[in-house]
């Protein structure tokens, strides 16, 4: 069991190390600074085109119209069918005379003379339907394909271009997020591996005199460890401070000046998206720093 200033000295040893080689140290903290920023950037970008995804299938409903000559019971029949469907979230029934109601209230509220011209004729007397709505838009077109399979069902109206949309945006981001961050972990991998190295080489003598007088290889090992996690600390805690900024502003700068947008895509607030942020991005800073430093010293140091 090491010492409290055992420890002291360890973790002291670990920024002098820092110090010594600031030239490497900078490369690499900058280095896994870009791969956060990246990171975090990709990471709030495809939260929320899922979110949008997400929004979408409470909001793009599938409306189900029926043949003229189709009767009440068979209609019921049909209704009690969809809504057993476990892919069905929820389905609403809308009567031909509800449908006429609901149009003229939309586009003859200020004509009622029009509107009386229709009063003993229903000219959406064929307009009952369903509209449905799923627990994940996927399932659309399996349940379009299955809707059809009723000799009852007329037509069926479905939006499936923009859910199209937002699947191949998202996996287009995903992809590009998972070569771009991979490419700058190898580059953190190989800056942090030859900052430790370069301190291990600097402080050769060093640690074999505290080898001589008794120090564990541990002790001798852990002011690298230390440097590398504090290497990977830092490299996170910058572009998470940026992210803050940037995300929050942009934000604002969405729901002030593209209203219309706002209202159908509303950007993830900064007080749900950070926090998992943070979680994520210091565990890959720290967890890079750690691991690669911690191999290396085994390599590089045979103490």
């Amino acid at each position: 069991m090491m010492k409290p200033n055992a420890w002291g000295y360890c973790i002291r040893s670990g920024f002098k190390n820092i110090g010594h080689n600031l030239l490497f140290s900078a490369a690499s903290t900058a280095t896994i600074a870009a791969c956060i920023f990246l990171f975090c950037l990709f990471f709030a970008i495809v939260s929320n085109v899922q979110n949008m995804a997400k929004n979408a299938e409470t909001t793009v409903g599938i409306t189900v119209f029926f043949n003229d000559d189709a009767s009440p019971e068979t209609v019921q029949s049909v209704g009690q069918a969809i809504i057993e469907r476990e892919e069905v979230k929820s389905a609403h029934y809308t009567s031909a005379e509800d449908a006429w109601a609901e149009f003229k209230s939309d586009y003859f509220a200020n004509n009622e003379l029009l509107a009386q011209a229709f009063a003993e004729d229903n000219p959406l007397a064929g307009s009952q339907s369903y509209e449905l709505f799923l627990n994940d838009i996927e399932d659309q077109k399996a349940i379009v394909d299955w809707l059809y399979t009723f000799d009852s069902v007329r037509q069926v109206n479905f939006s499936n271009a923009a859910v199209k949309g937002l699947s191949t945006v998202n996996n287009i981001i995903s992809s590009l997020s998972i070569i771009i961050i991979g490419i700058l972990l190898a580059v953190s991998v190989f800056l942090i591996s030859n900052t430790i190295t370069v301190a291990a080489r600097f402080r050769r003598r060093e640690n074999e005199i505290m080898k001589i007088i008794g120090a564990t290889n541990f002790m001798i090992r852990l002011p690298f460890l230390v440097e590398g996690v504090v290497l990977g600390f830092v490299g996170s805690v910058i572009p998470l401070a940026g992210i803050y900024f940037i995300y929050e502003k942009a934000v604002t700068y969405v729901n002030a000046h593209f209203l219309s947008i706002s209202t159908l895509f509303a950007p993830i607030p900064i007080t749900k998206i950070f926090p998992s942020m943070v979680i994520v991005a210091l565990g890959l800073g720290v967890g890079v720093g750690f691991i690669v430093s911690f191999f290396t010293i085994r390599k590089s140091l045979r103490v």
